[in-house]
């Protein structure tokens, strides 16, 4: 009932939110004399932030055109490689002629199924971008695959995963953002239990619950002190009409979105404020970078309400991956069989999604691989999302990751323990690895 609840709120609001619209613009029409007042420019702010609180956000678009490589412009193009019911395969094209004589590495970005688009990782493809041949999973909002074509789990997570690093071909390296960690981690343990030709050259985790009883947030907190049925009764509804999804049992991305704002309910309560100030006050910049901000943020999609339980109790309840009791189908889940595969987990000191070390705990559990392949950094002074998108993302984290691949590449290249590419080193100390470009790092030979 939650969703035909939503839907009626927002049918109900959709006469007074074009009313706003038409009084806005009433106020932006330049020969009104209200319109140059500090009541009419009260009025006008008001109408706006109504509008962007109350209004549909739809899917945005990657919107990137093009990008820098060694300093001339390449020109991108977005293209779907392989087309799944519940996911497109995305790769962003650069110029052929500007990259003929490069050999960058494939990249698989492995977005976020949690109730936002995967275009929330537009900041991580364009820092990847420059460098490395990208692929993103673009998830499908649930509502808009019909019921016919079947079922989304967690092992189907697992399967797509598996089968675009085949699609991409071999030394295809994972970056898993968020929740796809822990499906990540798993496709590539059952990769490497099937001695499969084609598995990952090296995993990159990011801000993701491997072990979510360490250094618990509220989110884990939530997930534990509930039942699975609460979940079930509570927040799964079906999509009602005419969505082309039309009862199919979903998790929708409003309550997502509704768990995450309560969070941080007096932060967004102020951003809104501020939007309200700097609209009288007629401060462009302000306003652009609020509407860019919350044009991604409150951009929601649903998600299967069986991929969403399966996630909740495997993950966050049963803990299986951690307590190495988890079964892919059929399958026994050791990621003691990952031996060829480098690792590394980025985690954000001020992450209150994913508490410090619920990422790291991958490192242990993949103890087959040689200490050399593995390498754990956390950002200081960043929260969840400043791990995979903003300044210190593009400044810090970034480049170590680049230079993660880069030594991952050569080693399988050349096949050689250490690889110096510069005066400093690369390591493992107290949580943080130091350095990034021009580095030296230790890796083992196969």
């Amino acid at each position: 009932m939650h969703y035909y609840a939503y839907e009626m709120a927002h049918a109900v609001v959709s006469p007074l939110r074009f009313s706003m619209q038409a009084l806005r613009h009433t106020l932006d029409w330049p020969f009104n004399p209200m319109a140059h007042t500090t009541i009419g420019k009260n009025v006008r702010a008001a109408c706006e932030v109504f509008e962007n609180v109350t209004r549909r956000y739809g899917k945005p678009e990657f919107a990137i055109r093009s990008t820098q490589i060694d300093g001339i412009k390449s020109s991108v193009i977005e293209e779907i490689v392989l087309a799944k019911p519940f996911c497109n395969l995305v790769h962003f094209r650069r110029d052929p002629d500007v990259t003929a004589q490069r050999n960058d590495p494939k990249v698989l970005l492995v977005a976020p199924m949690s109730g936002h688009y995967a275009t929330l990782l537009r900041g991580t493809v364009e820092a990847m971008l420059r460098e490395h041949e990208v692929y993103i999973t673009d998830w499908v909002d649930a509502r808009d695959i019909p019921l016919a074509l079947g079922r989304f789990d967690f092992n189907d997570f697992v399967d797509y995963v598996i089968d675009m690093v085949r699609f991409i071909g071999p030394d295809t390296h994972v970056i898993a953002v968020c929740q796809p960690a822990v499906p990540s981690l798993v496709a590539a343990a059952v990769m490497a239990s099937r001695n499969d030709d084609i598995q990952p050259a090296s995993l990159v985790l990011m801000g993701g619950p491997i072990d979510t009883r360490r250094n618990p947030t509220k989110v884990n907190e939530l997930a534990a002190t509930r039942s699975i049925d609460w979940f079930e009764n509570n927040v799964i509804s079906t999509v009602p009409f005419p969505h082309a999804g039309f009862l199919r049992p979903v998790y929708p991305g409003f309550m997502q979105l509704t768990g995450f704002m309560t969070m941080n309910l007096e932060r967004h309560m102020n951003a809104h404020m501020d939007l309200f100030k700097n609209l009288v006050q007629g401060d462009c910049d302000s306003v652009k970078q609020h509407q860019e901000f919350y044009e991604e943020y409150l951009s929601v999609m649903d998600l299967t309400a069986e991929f969403y339980l399966q996630t909740v109790k495997t993950v966050f309840q049963d803990h299986s991956l951690p307590d190495r009791t988890l079964y892919h189908r059929s399958e026994y889940v050791d990621c003691r069989a990952i031996s060829t595969c480098a690792l590394m987990t980025v985690e954000g000191e001020r992450d209150d999604i994913c508490g410090l070390g619920q990422t790291e705990a991958a490192q242990e559990l993949c103890s087959e691989i040689p200490d050399e392949m593995k390498v754990h950094y956390v950002q200081p002074g960043v929260g969840h999302y400043g791990v995979f998108n903003g300044t210190r993302w593009r400044t810090e984290i970034q480049p170590r990751i680049r230079e993660f691949i880069r030594t991952v590449e050569h080693r399988r290249k050349k096949g050689s323990r250490t690889i110096a590419t510069g005066t400093d080193s690369v390591k493992k100390a107290n949580g943080h690895l130091n350095g990034a470009n021009g580095h030296s790092v230790t890796i083992a030979g196969e």
